[in-house]
């Protein structure tokens, strides 16, 4: 199975790198193929709503002359996509928002003068996330974004890991942490073994 992990932190080695490491390292240990594509490394500029890829119902078909290919062909070839963002303001990185808001229209065929089809449905969506408050508290509006987003694009939303910070004068990771990224893992690949 192929895992497409969407890398939204503007820090290589920061709190979200150092999360999805043991989880990467058990991913490939239970078989998964992982492509991680650094956003903050790629040109990826806002939607500007033009609905040019509303013309042909087979290809992202947007004009805009930046990396959102890359990252629509490495979603649209992959069994499971992963969201990894810090939070910040109670939600992603600007690089995450600007690939949400490119995919919803690229994949989704909805809102051309005739509708067409959802190109990614059925992928699983997971979350993972780093916060300085609560999960509850600090990511919750994100992943109540995340859900409405993958009900509307016919994605299945498996469920988030979310790891708090308690401060820069704190180390992030320990080995609760690196457990529950592993366990994460083994959930996403059981899930995804036993279809509902």
């Amino acid at each position: 199975m192929k895992c497409c992990i969407l890398f939204a932190s503007p820090r290589k080695q920061g709190n979200t790198a150092a999360l999805l490491s043991p989880f990467c390292d058990e991913m490939k240990s239970l078989g998964w193929e992982i492509e991680t594509l650094d956003l903050f490394s790629m040109k990826l500029e806002p939607c500007l709503a033009c609905r040019s890829c509303q013309v042909d119902h087979s290809i992202f078909g947007c004009p805009q002359p930046d990396d959102m290919q890359q990252v629509f062909d490495a979603v649209l070839n992959c069994d499971l996509i992963v969201f990894a963002t810090p939070i910040y303001s109670w939600y992603c990185t600007p690089p995450m928002k600007a690939v949400l808001d490119r995919l919803v229209y690229g994949m989704n065929k909805f809102y051309g003068d005739v509708k067409g089809p959802s190109l990614w449905s059925g992928k699983t969506v997971a979350l993972i996330t780093t916060c300085g408050y609560r999960p509850e508290k600090g990511a919750d509006l994100f992943v109540e974004g995340l859900r409405r987003y993958c009900k509307h694009s016919q994605l299945k939303y498996f469920g988030m890991l979310a790891e708090r910070h308690l401060g820069y004068d704190v180390p992030f990771m320990d080995e609760n942490k690196e457990k529950n990224a592993r366990r994460f893992a083994h959930d996403i690949t059981e899930y995804m073994s036993n279809p509902q």
